[in-house]
């Protein structure tokens, strides 16, 4: 029995979902920054987030391309779990970017009825 770690997907994998992990952390954090009121963090924290799920399709989609240039990889449980994790943590991203916003709205909307 092939040992997991040397089965090549193993670090794309690993890859992947450290860069997903890194895009959910900027996410939470641009999302403490709405609550900071602070949209111009907020918006640079999603811009990192965004470029760490780029960075993680680059290593998913090096793989896919090599299956089509018939590559042949061993089945790899934790590679499917990085596409699980890839596509999870992007939505949240997609989310996140559209309730900073919301929220950018409708402070200014407060602000500019104060005035």
């Amino acid at each position: 029995m092939e040992d997991i770690m040397e089965n090549e997907l193993v670090p794309i994998a690993m890859q992947i979902i450290l860069n997903a992990g890194d895009a959910r952390n900027s996410t939470a954090s641009a999302l403490n920054a709405v609550k900071m009121e602070d949209f111009t963090v907020a918006k640079e924290r999603i811009k990192e987030a965004k470029e760490f799920i780029r960075l993680a399709h680059v290593s998913q989609t090096e793989v896919i391309q090599n299956e089509t240039r018939n590559k042949a990889y061993e089945p790899c449980l934790l590679f499917a779990h990085a596409q699980d994790t890839i596509m999870t943590i992007n939505s949240e991203v997609i989310i996140a970017e559209q309730i900073i916003d919301l929220f950018e709205i409708f402070n200014k909307k407060i602000e500019s009825l104060k005035k």
